[in-house]
Order: structure tokens, then C-alpha cells, then sequence
């Protein structure tokens, strides 16, 4: 699962019982070394997916940056700024001393749910990988606001989305059985670290982020391929402000 140079057993078991934010500064110089980082695959199929309906944009955020697997797509998909937001001060040193070679990156700390009102009106496009376990269903609102209100007017925030898991597959349950897990280590253990794989299904999320005032569309990664069924297996929604 993970490779000689990812984190122990010992590493992870203090990570998870400590803070999303502490977790991630402990986590961050092996985190590239985790299946927790977003697969090159997935980002080169939604950089493809956006240069073929979009083409360029201006200036890109990266929501929630980690240590900066998405960066690298907006260096590539944008001609101006690009700017990373995050938590943890250990995840953006990382991203930091990754994309230190493009001066026109830079990156701040910050709560996605209450971002720097500086950076409102800024962006024309956004992007988020891979981090909104970390946000409770309630939490929803302010987050997609916030990325609404960075943007500018016309600017798209874009992300992945995979299919739902049926309860006959044996990821349902491994999935399903962490969540349960997490829910009964908040309950009993200060502070909690948040993260569900369950909490962000598509039709709440659509609901949500039109809401915040934004305009909705999915089209399919068919990069990952289709169910038995036919519904693709992974979508990227298309949130324009």
C-alpha cells in the first residue's frame, strides 16, 4: 500500500489522532509516498478533459493545494497567478519547495470554508483534489461560497467526482466500515479529524453548489471507463460562477 519511503504504522496511528491540521504537517514530507495523493492518471485526465472544452484560462487556485498535484495542472492550464490555499503549513512547504521553479505560484494558509477576502474576484478557474472528506455536509456552503466568491465572473471551479459505490461491492463496506470508524474515534477523541469517503454525493453537492450561485454540468472522465450500466465511472463537475 505504501512505499519504503511513505510513513509507519506509528506515523499513521499519530496523524489520525491528531487534528486534520496537525495530522497533515506530520504527514507531509511522505504524503507524495501515500495512496493518498491524487494519481497523476486522474489529473492528467481532468487537465485533458478542461484543455479540450476550455482551452486557457488567466489565473488558477488550487483549493485545498496538499502538496501541490494540482498546482502543476494549472501551471499548464493557466497563464497568470496561480495561487494554492491550505491548512497545513507542512503541506505547503512541500508544494512550496515543488513548484519553486515558477514565480508565478505562490501560496497561503488559509481555511478553504473562510477564504482571505483578498482574493476575491481573482480567479478564472479553480480546482480541488481529493480534499473535500475533510468537509462535514454542513460545512458544504461555506466552501463552495468561498470558491465562488474568489472566482471571477464567468470563472469555472472544477473537480472529480466518482460514481456511487453499491452496497454489493466489496469497497462499499471497506468504505462504509471507515467511515463508521472515524465517526466512533470523533466521538470519543479530541480533537476529531474529519475525513469521510461517504459525505459528498452528487445530487447534495449539486444542490449545494447552486446554492452558492453557481451554474452545474457534468461530463464523464471516460479516461476511467463506464459501468455495467453504462453511467461513467467517474465525472468532472463543471461549476460556473
Amino acid at each position: 500500500m505504501f512505499s519504503s519511503h511513505g510513513p509507519s504504522v506509528r506515523e499513521l496511528a499519530v496523524q489520525g489522532l491528531s487534528s486534520v491540521e496537525r495530522g497533515y504537517d506530520l504527514l507531509a514530507p511522505k504524503f507524495d509516498h501515500t495512496p493518498f495523493r491524487t494519481p497523476d492518471r486522474m489529473l492528467d485526465a481532468v487537465e485533458e478533459t478542461l484543455a479540450r472544452r476550455e482551452g486557457t484560462f488567466g489565473a488558477g487556485l488550487d483549493v485545498c493545494c496538499g502538496t501541490g498535484a494540482g498546482t502543476g495542472l494549472l501551471r499548464r492550464l493557466c497563464r497568470d497567478r496561480i495561487t494554492g490555499v491550505d491548512l497545513s503549513a507542512g503541506m505547503l512547504a512541500e508544494a512550496g519547495r515543488r513548484h519553486a521553479d515558477d514565480d508565478r505560484v505562490d501560496f497561503v494558509r488559509a481555511d478553504a470554508r473562510d477564504l482571505p477576502a483578498d482574493l476575491a474576484d481573482s480567479y478564472d478557474l479553480a480546482v480541488s483534489f481529493g480534499a473535500f472528506g475533510h468537509f462535514l455536509p454542513s460545512e458544504r456552503p461555506a466552501l463552495f461560497s468561498g470558491v465562488h466568491s474568489a472566482l471571477r465572473p464567468g470563472g469555472l471551479f472544477a473537480f472529480p467526482i466518482g460514481a456511487p459505490i453499491p452496497p454489493s461491492s466489496p469497497v462499499w463496506w471497506a468504505v462504509a466500515g471507515f467511515d463508521a470508524l472515524m465517526r466512533v474515534r470523533n466521538a470519543v477523541w479530541r480533537p476529531p479529524f474529519v475525513m469521510y469517503y461517504r459525505t459528498f454525493p452528487l445530487s447534495g453537492v449539486r444542490a449545494d453548489l447552486r446554492t452558492a450561485g453557481f451554474t452545474v454540468e457534468t461530463v464523464p472522465l471516460e479516461h476511467f471507463g463506464r459501468l455495467p450500466g453504462g453511467a461513467p465511472r467517474w465525472r468532472l463537475v463543471l461549476a460556473r460562477r
